[in-house]
């Protein structure tokens, strides 16, 4: 394997790629100083049980798999992306909860497992949320394809506020601009009616459709959830930033142990007392750089680093280009957190093609969805071991 090197804090990290490589975002989201919860004012607000939600437009849209999703998504059995469809990610989750509650571990959703998630059937599928106004402040400049432009920016995030907003719900641009029909909520006054599937985000002649959302428009989301950050639970102004613009909250799960499944591309984690606790669906290794199979350990966890960029050290990548330090954000090489292992040059990290973790090949590392490799990063420390198998 060669190598990508990063330069962070105490211990030295690698890169396993540049196509599809983490993305987060720590720009300042509007917190809310009416309670103790630093989220921004787009946090969920799950009712009790036996209670109803109420939104401020009903949803027109059943939206199953959708709500199935953001259960799933809310008790750590993660489905990747948030869409609406039964994909792989999804199907892993499902098999995450089906193991964790000794159920027969089929994949589907089936009569027992439906029994068992009848609690939450009272959390909607989507709400309706209004873009911080605060928002206009950020800009989002478009991010150079050569390392040698990005070396040159104070930092790699978000090219739109569509983009910030799929990351933040964890879904795409696409999901959104489903649920948002011509610019309002699926199910407001005046919206048009909801097409069957994803409004492209391209032109037929490949050019970038125009950004649809603007700070202080109400939208319609998928209902994410688990997103309360605690005051005073995290000391990094930029870390509880990012942890807010990712959707992720402070809620902890001490990992006691983890694994990586080649053959499943499944991250299963394990609390102390040998619970699985949560599951990630992941890419991990190709041809060139496989999943390194064994025991290893964690040496730290650095948030939003910057990325020490070496050519020579990567297969695909000419030896002769320059050596540059990139910038930490969502378009960054190692994007919003890199947990190290004992096994030299490789680490556990984000992407950022959410879309494509499970399908995707890596340069021997896992990657997970941004918002998912910050949940795995409260999890984990160095007392936490690692395997990888097949």
């Amino acid at each position: 394997m060669r190598l990508l090197f990063v330069s962070v804090s105490a211990f030295a990290l690698s890169a396993c790629g540049l196509n599809g490589t983490d993305r987060a975002d720590d720009e300042t989201a509007a917190s809310s100083a009416a309670d103790d919860n630093l989220a921004d004012p787009m946090r969920s607000r799950d009712p009790a049980t036996g209670e109803a939600f109420a939104d401020v437009y009903p949803d027109p849209e059943q939206r199953p798999i959708m709500q199935l999703q953001v259960v799933l998504d809310r008790f750590g059995f993660a489905p990747g992306v948030v869409d609406g469809s039964m994909g792989f990610s999804t199907t892993n989750a499902i098999k995450g909860l089906q193991e964790s509650l000794s159920l027969p571990v089929t994949g589907e959703l089936d009569q027992q497992t439906r029994q068992a998630l009848t609690r939450w059937d009272n959390i909607p599928a989507t709400r309706v949320v209004t873009i911080p106004a605060e928002w206009s402040r950020l800009t989002y400049p478009k991010i150079p394809e050569g390392a040698e432009g990005q070396a040159e920016m104070e930092r790699l995030g978000y090219e739109s506020l569509d983009e910030k907003l799929a990351e933040r719900f964890h879904t795409t641009v696409d999901v959104l601009r489903q649920l948002n029909p011509g610019g309002k909520p699926a199910g407001a006054p005046g919206a048009a009616p909801v097409t069957p599937a994803p409004t492209p985000s391209a032109s037929a002649s490949g050019a970038e459709a125009a950004p649809l959302f603007t700070p202080g428009q109400q939208i319609r989301v998928p209902n994410i959830g688990g997103d309360a950050i605690a005051a005073g639970g995290i000391e990094a102004e930029g870390w509880r930033e990012t942890l807010a613009s990712l959707g992720v909250g402070t809620t902890r799960i001490d990992a006691s142990r983890i694994t990586v499944d080649e053959s499943d591309k499944m991250l299963r984690v394990f609390d102390q007392g040998g619970k699985l606790v949560a599951t990630f669906t992941v890419s991990s290794g190709s041809s060139h750089d496989p999943l390194p199979i064994g025991e290893w350990g964690i040496t730290g966890v650095a948030r939003n680093p910057p990325f020490s960029y070496q050519p020579d050290l990567f297969w695909d990548v000419p030896d002769h280009a320059e050596d540059l330090q990139l910038p930490p954000g969502p378009n960054g090489p190692v994007g919003v957190v890199w947990i190290d292992l004992t096994k030299e040059h490789y680490g556990i990290h984000g992407t950022p093609e959410p879309q494509t973790i499970g399908r995707a090949q890596s340069h021997g590392c896992v990657r997970l969805t941004n918002w998912d490799a910050a949940r795995l990063a409260g999890m984990v420390s160095t007392g936490t071991k690692v395997t990888f198998q097949k």
